[in-house]
C-alpha cells in the first residue's frame, strides 16, 4: 500500500504557515483514502448513531470543513 496522490489543496494552499501540521487526504494504492486529522475517538464515540460502529483499531478523527471540501473535486465519481 503506497500513497498515490493528495486529494485536494495541500495545507499551504489552504494557509498553513509551516504546511506541516494540517490536515490532509490521500489517495492509496489499494483504492482506500487515508487522512490526517485531530484524534477525537474519546470525545466522539459515545456520540456516534445507533447504527454506527467503531472497531478497536479504528479511530474517529476531526478535519477541517475547508480540507473536505477542498478537497471535494479530486475525489473519484467511481
Amino acid at each position: 500500500m503506497k500513497i498515490v496522490r493528495r486529494i485536494g489543496a495541500s495545507p499551504r494552499e489552504r494557509g498553513s504557515l509551516s504546511g506541516e501540521t494540517c490536515p490532509d487526504i490521500f489517495e492509496l494504492s489499494d483504492g482506500n483514502f487515508a487522512v490526517i486529522g485531530t484524534e477525537a475517538t474519546a470525545a466522539l464515540d459515545d456520540q456516534l448513531p445507533q447504527d454506527a460502529a467503531r472497531a478497536d483499531y479504528e479511530r474517529i478523527v476531526i478535519i477541517s470543513r475547508e480540507t473536505l471540501l477542498r478537497a471535494k473535486r479530486d475525489i473519484p465519481e467511481q
